[in-house]
């Protein structure tokens, strides 16, 4: 402690102005001193400056001997630079230079004419040695060597050309430019004049032949860039040598010796990268992040220990001014234009301001999670517009389900939507449901034309006489809505498509703001492995959502973590800012264009079958009819086959054949009744079964003789008597009263 107040006391005694004038000041203050004594020195001369202005002369005169003459000049040169120059604290630097030049003089004037010291008593005490060192042409040397180095400080200081990248930042001092260590700075690119105006014509020729061609033989015009806003934003880190060095001695003070390796400066970030010693723990540079921020006098910091294929370790220190990562700056890329994936997405930019982008059909599905006003709304109007920027309306097929009614109002009318935005949880429970169907009947085309996925099924399309498949992808801006009401229901038709949906080109985007157990549920985490995660409250949420800490650091407005399959460790990136004025703009050419959107027939059939789904009453169970998948027991089918076979329905008779408990074996029966299989409960009779064997088409195989012997068994020893019988009908029919009321 008492080393550290000493240090500062020095430093403040080596800047006594800087607590009270700014740099700019400072250097007038100085600039006005020197043009004093150059003033003081110039009337000295004509004996107009009094008892001090002969004073000032006989001193200089004893020092400097004839160099007096020269010193009203090189003041008044002194005072020039202080004025103009772009540095800051150069008193130090110019003084040395004034003092180098005088030497030098005063020492080439006393060796031509030592005995009439010419060059007063500095010449004299600085000539004498060298001469009698060194000889005289060796000395002669040194001193035009100090005019020399004098010259170079005035030079330097005067004539420093500024740089067009330095607009706008401090302007460090000469002696911090000369001893700050220089690291590699990898800067966000910046364009020229000239650079600007050859890719805005690139862009514009790039749209003006840039038409899909369309799966089915038609072609659709996408939407032009121009629609987007066209900013290009350059973020602002700071003083990078000045935090390189606080991280390095911040460091070094508690044991953990580093070098310095480089700085990316991202949009939202700078990351100083280290290679620490030999022998350093990991663990114990990440314990040291609150010190860091400290030091630094920024938070929240994140550390990355290590940099993801690198043996450095990376500080992430959040910029001065951060820039957004606007839309139209990552489409018109050609990473972006030239990929052959229809369902490329942009992600936005790293911390080194290096482009990303993800590939929908490799993750294959997507969960998004953050707190409110991080940015996850936003993200899905980017994912949105990337799919638009690349698919037609007959290629991609989206269905938006939006709980909170307002976040996907703008996108009504856009031709690419199955059906309008779902905004009732019972639809939301429909519309999943008609998603499941749907796969199994794409399921049933792909085996039918023996293709793996939907790509060869495509393929073939093209060569054959079927039409191809359109993707389909569905968007939820508020899962934890879906969960709260039908959270039974919504996880298990989520787990389905998840598990099985990729290969007919079904994909799912999941986002909400509670991420929690009893929304992101065990199972829906083990099926969705991409994941986002945007600004959350505490390490528990970033433990729910990415399994790892990190996402409670982030700083919000669209900075986020990725990870997916393809992934070692979370990437940190800037997501993509999308206006809704942008979104309007689109919306308006699309509305303009919509005669030019040609539906096919099959397209017509599917939202159809999709708007009838929707309309069904949250009680019609319709979809249990076709199999067990739809919110019905996945036992149903094997109770059916029992009751058809049998001829004989009641609970207990399921119970004895499937092995199951009463209530399960009551809704199996509920359900046959209101499919129509079996009849109503009739008091003391057994209920009758409308189906018989020879009609019911899932009867594939007979039962053996050996298991009809085992029913018949069965029957004869559970009926010994008709009051028996009776008593037992009227037992399960009063049981099966009972559990309707409950």
């Amino acid at each position: 402690m008492a080393k550290n107040k000493a240090k500062k006391e020095k430093e403040q005694k080596n800047k006594p102005f800087d607590s009270l004038f700014s740099e700019r000041a400072t250097n007038y203050i100085f600039g006005a001193l020197f043009s004093f004594i150059a003033i003081i020195f110039t009337l000295s001369f004509f004996e107009k400056a009094g008892m001090a202005g002969e004073l000032f002369l006989k001193g200089g005169i004893f020092l400097t001997g004839e160099t007096v003459k020269i010193l009203p000049f090189l003041f008044f040169f002194s005072s020039f630079i202080f004025f103009v120059t772009k540095y800051k604290n150069i008193f130090r630097s110019l003084t040395l230079g004034t003092l180098f030049f005088i030497l030098g003089y005063s020492g080439i004037l006393e060796s031509f004419n030592p005995e009439m010291q010419k060059g007063g008593w500095l010449g004299y005490v600085l000539n004498w040695p060298l001469i009698k060192l060194f000889g005289f042409w060796v000395a002669q040397i040194i001193f035009w060597a100090c005019i020399l180095i004098g010259l170079v400080v005035f030079w330097y200081l005067l004539y420093k050309k500024k740089d067009k990248n330095e607009v706008g930042k401090k302007k460090p001092s000469f002696i911090r430019k000369i001893f700050t260590p220089h690291f590699k700075i990898q800067d966000v690119g910046d364009f020229t004049a000239e650079e600007e105006k050859k890719g805005k014509e690139e862009s514009s020729q790039k749209q003006k032949v840039k038409i899909v061609e369309h799966i089915s033989e038609r072609k659709y015009d996408l939407p032009p860039l121009d629609l987007l806003d066209s900013k290009v934003e350059k973020p602002r880190s700071g003083d990078v040598g000045k935090q390189s060095a606080i991280i390095e001695r911040t460091l070094e003070s508690f044991g953990v010796s580093v070098t310095m390796a480089g700085v990316n400066v991202g949009p939202t970030v700078t990351q100083y990268s280290f290679k620490p010693a030999e022998g350093v723990k990991l663990s114990k540079i990440t314990n040291l992040s609150n010190n860091l921020a400290l030091a630094l006098a920024m938070h929240p910091i994140r550390i990355e220990a290590p940099i993801p294929g690198k043996s450095l370790v990376g500080i992430e220190v959040p910029n001065a001014d951060r820039s957004f990562v606007h839309i139209k700056e990552l489409i018109q890329d050609d990473k972006f234009q030239n990929s052959p994936n229809r369902l490329m997405v942009c992600l936005g930019k790293d911390v080194n301001g290096d482009s990303l982008y993800a590939n929908l059909s490799k993750m294959p599905h997507l969960l998004v999670a953050g707190s409110t006003g991080s940015g996850k709304t936003i993200f899905l109007n980017n994912l949105i517009l990337s799919l638009i920027y690349r698919n037609s309306p007959q290629e991609l097929k989206i269905i938006l389900i939006d709980p909170k009614r307002v976040e996907f109002s703008l996108y009504k009318e856009l031709p690419h939507l199955l059906c309008p935005p779902i905004v009732d949880p019972d639809k939301a429970v429909n519309g999943l449901k008609w998603m499941v169907q749907e796969m199994e009947n794409r399921f049933k085309m792909l085996s039918d034309q023996k293709s793996r996925n939907i790509f060869t099924y495509n393929e073939k399309a093209k060569k054959g006489d079927f039409e191809p498949l359109s993707y389909i992808v569905l968007i939820v801006d508020e899962l934890a809505d879906l969960m709260s009401s039908k959270g039974k229901q919504v996880e298990a038709l989520i787990v389905r498509l998840a598990q099985m949906s990729r290969a007919v080109g079904i994909h799912l985007i999941l986002a909400t703001q509670r991420p929690s157990v009893e929304v992101i549920t065990g199972l829906i985490k083990a099926n969705i492995t991409s994941r986002i995660a945007f600004q959350v409250a505490s390490q528990i949420d970033s433990r729910t959502i990415l399994d790892t800490s990190g996402a409670e650091k982030l700083l919000g407005a669209g900075d986020m973590l990725f990870i997916s399959t393809q992934t070692v460790k979370s990437s940190r990136i800037q997501s993509v800012y999308v206006s809704e004025d942008e979104i309007k703009k689109l919306m308006k050419w699309i509305k303009a264009q919509k005669g030019m959107v040609e539906d096919l027939e099959e397209i017509d059939e599917i939202e159809e079958s999709l708007q009838e789904a929707l309309d069904k009453s949250p009680e019609d169970n319709s979809f249990d009819s076709d199999n067990g998948l739809f919110g019905g027991d996945p036992l149903y089918e094997e109770a059916k086959r029992i009751v058809i076979e049998n001829k004989k329905a009641s609970a207990s008779f399921l119970q004895r054949k499937l092995r199951i408990g009463y209530p399960r074996a009551a809704r199996l029966l509920d359900s046959l009744t209101r499919n129509g299989i079996v009849g109503p409960s009739r008091g003391s009779k057994p209920r009758e079964v409308f189906v018989s064997a020879d009609t019911y088409v899932g009867n594939d195989e007979s039962v053996n003789d050996e298991e009809d012997d085992d029913d018949d068994d069965d029957d004869d020893n559970d009926v010994p008597a008709a009051d028996n019988v009776n008593e037992e009908h009227e037992d399960e029919e009063s049981k099966d009263d009972e559990w309707e009321q409950l």
